[in-house]
């Protein structure tokens, strides 16, 4: 059973992207939003059942309207964010009601790009024997390149066809670091994309994360249904310690397997990111540009006119103008907290 995640806010690709209108509800590649695209994936009914979505409150009417083609999901609203362990035992916990423990979630984020379906399916298929024998089975990407905005898995032996060892995680690396890993050859971009039975999940969350996991089944088990709609009870979850499935599960279970992939992925984490999957000296909107070198410019209204540019990126969402150089867009948070604190 898919469970797509879409509590994230979403402010690297700020300004189109904003707390009210993260970027997994826009169409920032091709016509429909990439929260869209992620359900399309997963929709041959040959293959997956409906789909579990856990999202905010507060985006609500908007997971509602994309779900609008995709009938007999459940739509799992969190009345606080508290990180991706939570919301995954929440979902498990769901799909564990709805179809037993052995039911398989294939656990995957709402704002990330796949541009080989077929590809990605091929890897969920070796991966389902893994899960169904009992290990946390993760993807990786096979890097493209030394990158210091990804985790990384270290693959150690072969279990199966197209089934690897996860020796250990490793945090976001420092430059020289990550080219080493890279050149090794046995490392991984961790993509943040699982499947499990969900009995496993939530045994192993019980073992290491006993806490979270408390606060999760006690969330759900007192949660607000309404229809489709699964509303955790607001008291129960916000006691629930803020982890993510990594830290909290993944980096202390001994039964952890990865399957390597190359499906075209992108998280679109930074405007860094779109712009090296668009290709450089892309523009796209109301936008004029002559004689500018490795730029990428985009306007939702903003008519902007360019000359003479180069390693920039410019976007403009109605009143409001990002202007930084390429390579530094991981640091628009930065750039948001400064505005906060401006404001304030």
């Amino acid at each position: 059973m898919p469970v797509v995640l879409s509590g994230g806010g979403g402010t690297r690709l700020w300004p189109f992207s904003t707390a009210e209108m993260p970027k997994q509800f826009l169409p920032l590649v091709g016509d429909s939003s990439l929260f869209k695209q992620a359900l399309a994936r997963v929709s041959d009914k040959g293959r997956f059942a409906s789909a579990i979505v856990v999202g905010s409150v507060r985006h609500a009417e908007h997971c509602e309207q994309e779900l609008s083609d995709f009938e007999q999901s459940r739509l799992v609203l969190e009345p606080c964010a508290r990180n991706t362990a939570p919301a995954i035992i929440m979902a498990a916990m769901v799909v564990d009601e709805m179809h037993g423990p052995d039911a398989l979630l294939l656990v995957m984020p709402s704002d990330h790009v796949i541009e080989d379906v077929g590809a990605f399916h091929d890897a969920i298929s070796k991966a389902v024997p893994a899960a169904l024998a009992g290990r946390l089975v993760t993807f990786g990407i096979r890097p493209t390149g030394p990158d210091i905005s990804f985790g990384y898995l270290h693959m150690g032996a072969e279990l199966e066809p197209g089934v690897m060892e996860v020796v250990r995680f490793v945090e976001k690396p420092t430059l020289h670091v990550a080219e080493s890993m890279v050149a090794s050859g046995d490392h991984l971009w961790n993509a943040g994309i699982f499947l499990f039975r969900a009995g496993t999940l939530l045994e192993e969350a019980e073992r290491v994360a006993p806490e979270i996991a408390r606060c999760a089944k006690g969330a759900i088990g007192a949660a607000i249904r309404e229809g489709h709609r699964i509303t955790p009870d607001v008291a129960i979850l916000s006691e629930c310690p803020s982890d993510s499935i990594d830290y909290a599960i993944m980096e202390h279970a001994s039964n952890v397997a990865v399957v390597p992939m190359s499906p075209g992925w992108s998280d679109l984490g930074s405007w860094d990111a779109l712009a090296d999957l668009v290709g450089s000296d892309s523009t796209s909107g109301h936008v004029t540009a002559l004689e500018c070198d490795d730029c990428y410019i985009r306007s939702d209204g903003l008519e902007i006119a360019a000359f003479g540019l180069r390693d920039l990126i410019v976007v403009a969402s109605g009143r409001r103008l990002l202007v930084l150089p390429r390579g530094r867009s991981q640091e628009v948070k930065q750039l948001l907290s400064a505005m906060e604190s401006t404001a304030a």
